[in-house]
């Protein structure tokens, strides 16, 4: 956000959630490297009243925020209650459809990348795959996989998978696959006791999974692949079209017209065509829809840029050009 408000003549206002401070520290080290003014771009810490203290201050004129629906909705709600101009990028549940036809061994890899990268704690990690007719035999590939990646320290290089955020993002995660499991679920992958100690949880694969399952319903913001079996790809879209959030989506298909099917009729902001994580770049929008997203106006891109600036027209009118004058509506000649 930071660069984008800058670059369109704004000091910025940067604070970082209580639990993880260090990566904003580092961008605003490397932004005064980078020759950014002392004062431009400031860090702020602490909790709610932080947060209150953003949203009501009248200096503040316009409010960002990236997190969970519960803090971004409240967010909206109070900053905009005062006048503000709000965005609030919100919760997620992205899924991949796998068409018979799609490449086994890119997808499969894919969907390893994509679930259990970051152990799942990114906003466009995936979190449901759903699989069409034969595609259905990719699962056994998927869970080999998964279970050969690597817990670990992040500072180990040969970590592939680290912790969760703290013991209750841990437990939290832990405690929805069991509910998962007791309600009909059956895991291909169990996770949930790794034989490292700390903050972890193991990719958890899960089949037998309708979609008022818990595991399906909840954003878990961990390592934890649901997978749904269908016959169709309407039916595959029915259910991304019925899912509350519209992060994003994506298709694996080696057919162009299913491809472009699943692009123009899926009702997401982010589409991915053999492509895992739709992630948005700076060039272009985060165009999430439904409860992903508060605002009318999306990050990055052109619409990034316009959020950051206050439109003004200005109409002139010089002696020579006329008089406008008088009670009439001014129509030129």
């Amino acid at each position: 956000m930071f660069p984008i408000a800058i670059t369109a003549g704004n000091t910025f206002v940067m604070k970082p959630s209580e639990k993880t401070p260090g990566a904003t520290m580092m961008l605003a080290e490397l932004a005064l490297e980078a020759g950014v003014p002392l004062g431009v771009l400031n860090v702020v810490h602490g909790g709610k009243p932080t947060v209150d203290l953003l949203c009501d201050d009248p200096i503040i004129q316009a409010v960002s925020f990236v997190g969970s629906n519960i803090v971004g909705e409240y967010i909206f709600t109070r900053g905009t209650s005062n006048g503000k101009r709000v965005q609030a990028n919100l919760g997620a549940k992205n899924h991949i459809v796998v068409m018979p036809d799609a490449d086994r061994e890119a997808t499969t890899k894919a969907i390893v990348g994509a679930a259990f990268g970051a152990a799942g704690q990114r906003c466009m990690a995936v979190s449901v795959s759903i699989f069409v007719e034969s595609a259905w035999n990719l699962v056994p590939d998927i869970a080999l996989q998964a279970k050969k990646l690597r817990l670990g320290c992040g500072f180990d290089a040969e970590t592939e998978i680290g912790p969760l955020i703290d013991s209750q993002a841990k437990h939290r995660c832990q405690n929805i696959i069991t509910e998962a499991i007791e309600t009909g679920a059956r895991a291909v992958l169990d996770g949930r006791s790794p034989t490292i100690g700390g903050n972890y949880v193991g990719p958890t694969i899960l089949v037998n999974v309708d979609t008022q399952n818990v595991a399906y319903r909840e954003e878990i913001f961990g390592p934890v692949l649901v997978c749904l079996h269908v016959k169709t790809l309407k039916e595959a879209m029915e259910i991304i079209q019925n899912n509350a959030y519209g992060n994003g989506a994506a298709i694996f298909t080696q057919n162009g017209a299913c491809a472009r099917a699943f692009a123009a009729d899926v009702e997401v902001g982010q589409v991915g065509i053999n492509v895992p994580i739709p992630v948005p770049l700076g060039y272009f929008s985060f165009t999430g829809n439904r409860k992903s997203i508060k605002g009318d106006i999306n990050f990055y891109g052109k619409q990034g840029v316009n959020f950051y600036t206050q439109l003004k027209t200005v109409t002139s009118n010089w002696k020579h050009k006329g008089d406008f004058g008088g009670v009439s509506m001014p129509v030129p000649v």
